[in-house]
C-alpha cells in the first residue's frame, strides 16, 4: 500500500484556474454606488413606482368615478357626454405617456438582475469548486489514513508469532 502515500489528488486545470479567477474577481469587484442612477433612470423609476402605487390606483379611480358621475347626472354642464371622448383621450395619452417611463424602469431593473444572476452564477460555480476540493482533501486523508492503518496491521502481524 506505499502507493497510496503518493496519491494525491488536484483539480482539473482548467477548474483550478476558474477558482483562481473567481477569487480575483470577487476581490477587485466593488458595489456599485447607491446613486449611480442617471436623473432619467431616476424619474424612470419614481414615475413607474407612483403609478404602480395603491393610492395612484384608488386617487385615479375616484377622479374617473366623479368624472363620470358629473357628466351623466349632468349637475354639471356636461362636458364630456355618454360615450365619454374626451375621458378616453386623457385615460389614451396618460398610458402612452407612462408606457416609456415604465419599460425604461423595467429595462434598468432587468439589467439589475441580469447582474445579480451573473453573480450568483459565479458565486454558486466557486462553492462547487471549493466543495470540490474539500471533498478531494478529505479523500485523500481518508487514504492516507486507511494506508497507515494497514502499516500499522501488518507491523502487528508481524509481532504475532
Amino acid at each position: 500500500m506505499s502507493y497510496l502515500a503518493g496519491i494525491s489528488h488536484h483539480l482539473h486545470e482548467e477548474e483550478t484556474k476558474l477558482l483562481q479567477a473567481l477569487r480575483a474577481a470577487r476581490r477587485k469587484r466593488k458595489p456599485p454606488p447607491a446613486d449611480s442612477a442617471t436623473f432619467g433612470a431616476r424619474v424612470a423609476d419614481s414615475v413607474a413606482a407612483m403609478m404602480g402605487s395603491w393610492p395612484f390606483i384608488i386617487a385615479q379611480s375616484v377622479i374617473l368615478l366623479i368624472w363620470i358621475v358629473l357628466n351623466v347626472t349632468a349637475f354639471v354642464e356636461q362636458w364630456d357626454p355618454y360615450p365619454f371622448i374626451l375621458l378616453n383621450l386623457a385615460l389614451s395619452f396618460q398610458a402612452a405617456y407612462a408606457a416609456p417611463f415604465i419599460m425604461m424602469s423595467q429595462n434598468r431593473q432587468a439589467a439589475i438582475d441580469r447582474a445579480a444572476a451573473t453573480h450568483d452564477y459565479d458565486v454558486n460555480t466557486k462553492a462547487e469548486l471549493e466543495i470540490e476540493l474539500l471533498h478531494q482533501k478529505l479523500d485523500l486523508l481518508r487514504e492516507t489514513e486507511v494506508a497507515e492503518l494497514i502499516r500499522i496491521i501488518r507491523k502487528l502481524e508481524e509481532r504475532l508469532p
